[in-house]
C-alpha cells in the first residue's frame, strides 16, 4: 500500500509525495539547540524578524534531515536541500540564499565550521534585481483617499516621511518634533537611527491624535496601568520611565497587555496588520493596476523627492540607506534632463 510522506520545505510549504519510500525515523527534538541559537542571536542584538526567519529555516533544515545528527551533515547535504527548494518547491533565489545564510549560521554555531564563504562549495542562487513599484502622485492621492482614521495618518507618514512599516509602528511621542518638523527614527533597519521630514499636512491631524493618546494614557495611569515597554534594560536603569508620556507609542494598541519582563500592564504599539490590511483594502478599491503594499509608499517617497530636485545623498540620508547604490534605483533616465522622447513619437505621419 502506498504511504504518504510529508516534508516541510519553507514558510507555509509542505511537499506531499506518494510512494513506498523508506520509513523515516521520528524527528529529533532540537528544542535545546534552537533555544541556544536564539539566545546567541539576542546577545548579538539581531532584529526579531531576522531571528525568526533564521530559526525558521534552521528548523526546516533539521526536519529535512530528521534521521541524521546535524554534526554529521556537510556542504553536500546543504546543496541537496537548496536544490530541493529550487527544483521541487520553486522558491526564488532570494529565499534560497536566506536559507543558505541561516544554515551557514547553524554550522558555525554547532561546530565552528564556516560554509558560507565563496569557496565553500555551497551553491547560491543569482537574485534578480527588480525595480520597485512606484505610484504617481495622483495614485498616492487616490490610495490615501480610501483610508480612514488612524491608518490614514500612518500611511501618510509612510509616504510623507519615507518610513518603513515597523519604523512607523515603533514611533514614540518623544520622536516627533512638531515645531521643527523633524521626525527621529530610532533603531531602524540595521539598528541605525536617522532624522527625516515631518510633512506640514500631517501636523494638524497628528496634534489631534496626540491629544487622544495623552487622554488615554492619563486614564490608563488612573487605572493603575499606563506602562510602556522600554528598549533593552532601560526598565532597570530608569524604573519609572515607562510611565512617562514621552515613551508612549504614537500609535498604541487598542488593548493593554502585560510586559513579560516587568509584569506591568500597559499598551504596546498597534499590530502591523492593522495598516497592511487598510492599505490592501484601499488599493483594491482604487482599482490601480499595480501591486501595492505599505512599502510602495516608501518607494514613492524616494522617487518623488528625487523628481522634485532633491539631492540623491540627501534622499539617501532620509531613507536610511547604507549604500548610495540602493538609493540610485529610484533615479530615472530623465531625472536631470528634459523629458525623453521615444523615436516612435518623432516619426512623421506622411
Amino acid at each position: 500500500m502506498d504511504r504518504t510522506r510529508r516534508r516541510e520545505a519553507g514558510p507555509g510549504l509542505t511537499l506531499i509525495t506518494r510512494g513506498p519510500g523508506p520509513q523515516r525515523k521520528p524527528a529529533a527534538n532540537h528544542t535545546a539547540l534552537l533555544t541556544r541559537l536564539s539566545r546567541g542571536m539576542r546577545t548579538r542584538e539581531w532584529s526579531p524578524r531576522t531571528e525568526e526567519a533564521y530559526l525558521g529555516w534552521i528548523r526546516r533544515f533539521l526536519h529535512f534531515y530528521s534521521d541524521r545528527n546535524p554534526k554529521e551533515l556537510g556542504p553536500a547535504d546543504v546543496n541537496q536541500y537548496l536544490s530541493y527548494l529550487a527544483n521541487e518547491r520553486g522558491l526564488a533565489a532570494k529565499s534560497r540564499n536566506q536559507a543558505a545564510s541561516a544554515i551557514a549560521h547553524l554550522f558555525r554555531e554547532i561546530g565552528g565550521v564556516e560554509i558560507g564563504g565563496q569557496n565553500s562549495g555551497i551553491s547560491r542562487g543569482k537574485a534578480h534585481s527588480h525595480r520597485p513599484t512606484v505610484l504617481t502622485r495622483s495614485e498616492v492621492g487616490q490610495l490615501l483617499g480610501q483610508i480612514r482614521g488612524t491608518p490614514h495618518l500612518m500611511a501618510s507618514l509612510l509616504y510623507g516621511s519615507g518610513l518603513r512599516l515597523m519604523e512607523c509602528m515603533k514611533l514614540r511621542v518623544k520622536d516627533l518634533g512638531l515645531e521643527d518638523q523633524r521626525l527621529t527614527v530610532r533603531d531602524g533597519k540595521g539598528g541605525k537611527s536617522r532624522l527625516t521630514l515631518l510633512p506640514d499636512r500631517v501636523i494638524p491631524p497628528l496634534e489631534q491624535h496626540l491629544d487622544q493618546v495623552r487622554h488615554q494614557h492619563r486614564a490608563d495611569r488612573d487605572g493603575g496601568r499606563g506602562w510602556c515597554q522600554l528598549p533593552h534594560a532601560m526598565h532597570r536603569k530608569s524604573p519609572s520611565a515607562g510611565y512617562d508620556l514621552a515613551w508612549q507609542f504614537v500609535f498604541p494598541a487598542t488593548r493593554d497587555t502585560t510586559d513579560p519582563r516587568t509584569g506591568r500592564r500597559g499598551r504596546y504599539h498597534l499590530h502591523p496588520t492593522t495598516l497592511q490590511r487598510a492599505v490592501k483594502t484601499a488599493a483594491r478599491r482604487t482599482g490601480i493596476p499595480k501591486t501595492i503594499s505599505c512599502h510602495t509608499l516608501r518607494h514613492s517617497f524616494a522617487t518623488h523627492m528625487l523628481r522634485a530636485g532633491a539631492d540623491v545623498r540627501t534622499v539617501q540620508q532620509l531613507m536610511g540607506h547604507k549604500s548610495l547604490r540602493t538609493t540610485m534605483i529610484y533615479l530615472h533616465p530623465d531625472q536631470n534632463n528634459a523629458r525623453l522622447t521615444s523615436p516612435l513619437d518623432l516619426l512623421s505621419d506622411d
